[in-house]
């Protein structure tokens, strides 16, 4: 993490800054629109999570989740369209396989995910891009 010296006298705090993305970084992620199939508690993780199950359609079909979204009523989140990142390589979460990132945004109240549904007619498996 680089801190800007230059910023320091100003009002910012401080900027964060881990490297500069271009088009190519962007362009090598699979980011798709999913829907949630089942949720689940996941209570042996050491930071609070669910255990999600995703369908990403025909070309990549039903992968798992380790998703840190415990502000949502886990019954609420079963049938809601997510997007994620479905070509990280698989990460061990306890027991559990975490095969997808799904996106969020970090809030105050936790992590408010990135959701498809307002788009009425969003196939599942639609690139992002």
């Amino acid at each position: 993490m680089l801190i800007l010296d230059s910023f320091k006298s100003k009002s910012f705090k401080f900027i964060k800054c881990v490297f500069m993305a271009d088009f190519s970084n962007f362009s090598n992620l699979d980011i798709r629109v999913g829907k949630i199939l089942e949720a689940n508690e996941f209570p042996e993780a050491k930071v609070p999570s669910y255990k999600l199950k995703v369908d990403f359609g025909s070309g990549i079909g039903i992968k798992n989740s380790s998703a840190h979204i415990t502000n949502y009523n886990i019954k609420d989140l079963e049938g809601k369209r997510v997007i994620g990142v479905v070509n990280f390589p698989p990460k061990q979460v306890g027991h559990f396989l975490s095969e997808v990132l799904i996106l969020g945004v970090m809030t105050d109240s936790g992590v408010k995910l990135l959701s498809a549904d307002d788009i009425d007619n969003l196939e599942l498996g639609s690139k992002i891009g």
